[in-house]
């Protein structure tokens, strides 16, 4: 029986990883389901404890924020992201809603010849149609922000599953593209939501920097936005912006300018 409950793990795995037409919410039987449960929780002993990641503020000898270098350390196996693996800066986008500052910002970001990445939920992809195919376009990369932007470590196992997967299989029938970076809503996961990302084919990024930008009533200061932003560069970084942001895109070019003048460049 047990031979049977990894064979039968081990065939669901494959077909969650390869994430072809067979990933849609229903096409797993329940008994698969329940021992992919079982061997989760009973096998690996990984926790259901909510964590609200957060780079803070120490810092390195490298200007890497401590919290981000632990988080790396600590869960990296489950395949979490929290600084890049060389030298090169990462820009990343929250795209939960459009406020009117992507186009501009595809304009900087071409014409200073940096990729980003774009973290979309499912509605805004349905929404804003042009501005996803763009980014794909214009050689972006597109990351899985869920279906509808819940609390993952909140979530059973199957509702976990269709966030991730189910916003996946939007993107292959709708543009034709397979995303294999997750970035958890609100920056909570656990243990448990890491590994059912995995198991999907998912890498989890969360980011080295990020800073108060996605209130639109309270925008920061471009001149103060600027100098943090620049300030702290370091190797490997993944910087969290919102594209909601008048700030962010009235200073983006600033920025790339300026951390390119700190001697660094973007992935």
């Amino acid at each position: 029986m047990k031979k049977q409950a990894i064979a039968a793990i081990a065939a669901a795995a494959a077909l969650l990883s390869g994430c072809g037409e067979a990933l849609r919410g229903d096409d797993l039987s329940q008994a698969v389901v329940e021992e992919l449960k079982a061997e989760t929780s009973d096998l690996n002993g990984l926790s259901h404890e909510k964590i609200g990641y957060g780079q803070g503020v120490e810092t390195d000898e490298y200007n890497c924020p401590v919290g981000a270098v632990n988080a790396q350390d600590q869960y990296g196996e489950l395949g979490l992201i929290a600084l890049g693996n060389d030298d090169k800066i990462r820009l990343t986008f929250d795209q939960g809603y459009e406020n009117g500052y992507t186009a501009r910002i595809l304009d900087t970001l071409k014409e200073k010849g940096v990729k980003a990445t774009f973290f979309v939920v499912q509605d805004y992809a349905e929404k804003n149609p042009e501005l996803v195919q763009r980014m794909i376009d214009e050689g972006h990369t597109i990351g899985n922000h869920s279906v509808n932007h819940l609390s993952m470590p909140e979530l059973d196992y199957d509702t976990c599953r269709k966030e991730i997967l189910g916003f996946h299989q939007y993107m292959l029938d709708n543009y034709d593209y397979k995303m294999t970076l997750f970035r958890p809503p609100m920056g909570e996961f656990s243990e448990y939501s890491l590994a059912v990302a995995k198991e999907c084919g998912y890498k989890t990024e969360v980011w080295s920097f990020a800073y108060a930008d996605w209130d639109t009533n309270a925008q920061p200061d471009p001149d103060e936005a600027l100098d943090k932003i620049v300030s702290a560069a370091h190797p490997g970084a993944i910087y969290l912006l919102h594209s909601v942001s008048k700030t962010n895109a009235d200073i983006l070019g600033q920025v790339i300018d300026g951390i390119r003048a700190e001697g660094f460049e973007f992935r």
